[in-house]
């Protein structure tokens, strides 16, 4: 009885239009700053604790105002403490509002265990996070024709896959349910009416933020072949954005370095029996014809001119995009980027780190400052250390889950630096393989 007159009680609280659950600057507090930010932590946990109580109402939009509050939340500070003591029941509770919850239900929730993964970062919790929800999540797709459902289930199955996705299976069947929304000749997840420009979009940028975590050599002839001629088509698209998506995976593909690799198997094989698995002459010739046929293409789209009705924003973002792409086929440069956060600067050197950071800024929106300045999964996904913002402190509970050096965290992060690292070099020898190709 306890527990339903509470639930009740938060769901009178969401249902009503005054300004009580939010913090007011003229309340009477006392002098000491302290005090105030002490109050502040304490009236947000309840807050908190109020919209986890409230996803069990019965009225979708009470459900809808609690996983926008939480969303708030989540992106207003890393909220471990909270994610400590209610991960599990948050979690589910999120899976129940996407399996049976209204459109935008679906959508606040799939962005809710999205901040969830990157709030708890590498270990165990980001695992349980991917494997409960990736099935809930593609049925969520299957069922869904509401373009915002679809799009916001793709980005939370990319986000909770990037973060959790250890084993390269589970990246590879992530990625696999993504694409299979576009180009269903890859499997029998087969939908039925035609996708929208938004959805396309969707798509090919998660399924390109995907493919920037796995090895080079996971690409096999008969899929880079198929890929490549796929996104060769969406680069003839009307749509502006579906083209941008369609270059920028393009270039995650091209910096995998994956060609260069059958090149030099081809070459090795030359003189001998062909291996299996090896591409023949044959396959290769129309593999380079491919990357002949994308740079032309690219070339012509770095030049457009603006159209009728056409914003010249997107065109800018299309041209420079594109003309980056071109000094990176032709030459082998990728593109150096600069992100202004907080009193520092963020700096990416390649393909895959700023389709990565670009994804990530996207999906946090305005929590994204605060994210990059204190989340510490992704100070090491980008090898970004910030100045020391505040005087906050951790609690000895969050320095036992987040400093110790035998804590669940830091041994994952320790394998994920590996997995980087191991990646960077990849990436660099598909690099030197390219320019020296070029050369001969």
């Amino acid at each position: 009885m306890g527990r339903k007159s509470q639930r009740n009680k938060n769901a009178t609280m969401f249902d009503s239009d005054d300004d009580t659950s939010s913090v007011s600057s003229s309340s009477t507090m006392p002098s000491s700053e302290r005090v105030l930010n002490d109050d502040v932590t304490v009236h947000k946990d309840a807050l908190l604790d109020q919209s986890l109580d409230a996803l069990y109402e019965k009225r979708s939009s009470t459900r809808e105002q609690a996983l926008a509050s939480i969303v708030d939340a989540f992106n207003s500070d890393l909220q471990h403490e909270f994610v400590e003591n209610k991960f599990a029941t948050l979690l589910h509770q999120c899976l129940h509002c996407v399996k049976k919850g209204s459109t935008k239900e679906t959508a606040l929730a799939s962005h809710v265990i999205g901040l969830l993964a990157l709030t708890v970062g590498l270990g165990d919790q980001a695992k349980e996070v991917l494997e409960e929800s990736v099935t809930p999540l593609s049925q969520a797709l299957k069922s869904g024709r509401e373009i915002l459902k679809i799009t916001s289930v793709l980005e939370c199955l990319a986000i909770i896959t990037f973060v959790g996705g250890a084993d390269p299976e589970q990246t590879e069947k992530s990625m696999q349910i993504i694409w299979q929304m576009i180009h269903p000749k890859l499997g029998s997840n087969v939908v039925a009416t035609k996708p929208s420009p938004a959805v396309i979009s969707a798509v090919v940028s998660s399924w390109a933020f995907l493919l920037t975590t796995v090895d080079r050599w996971t690409l096999g002839p008969k899929i880079w072949q198929e890929t490549v001629a796929y996104l060769s088509t969406l680069l003839e698209k009307d749509d502006r954005s579906v083209r941008i998506a369609a270059g920028e995976a393009l270039a995650v593909i091209f910096e995998l370095g994956t060609l260069e690799k059958f090149s030099a198997e081809a070459k090795g094989s030359a003189n001998g029996t062909l291996k299996e698995g090896t591409v023949s002459q044959e396959s290769l010739m129309h593999m380079h014809g491919l990357k002949a046929k994308v740079t032309k293409q690219v070339r012509e789209l770095s030049a457009e001119a603006g159209g009728k009705g056409s914003a010249k924003k997107d065109l800018n973002t299309q041209r420079n995009l594109f003309k980056d792409l071109v000094e990176f086929l032709e030459d082998g440069y990728a593109p150096e980027t600069s992100t202004k956060v907080g009193g520092d600067y963020l700096e990416t050197s390649t393909w895959y780190q700023m389709i990565q950071l670009n994804y990530l800024k996207h999906f946090l929106g305005g929590g994204f400052i605060k994210h990059m300045q204190e989340n510490e999964f992704l100070h090491d996904v980008f090898s970004f250390t910030p100045k020391k913002i505040g005087g906050g402190k951790m609690t000895n509970d969050e320095k036992r889950l987040f400093k110790s050096p035998n804590s669940a965290l830091n041994k994952a992060r320790t394998q994920f630096l590996t997995k980087q690292r191991m990646l960077a070099k990849n990436m660099n020898i598909g690099h030197y393989a390219a320019t020296e190709t070029m050369e001969e």
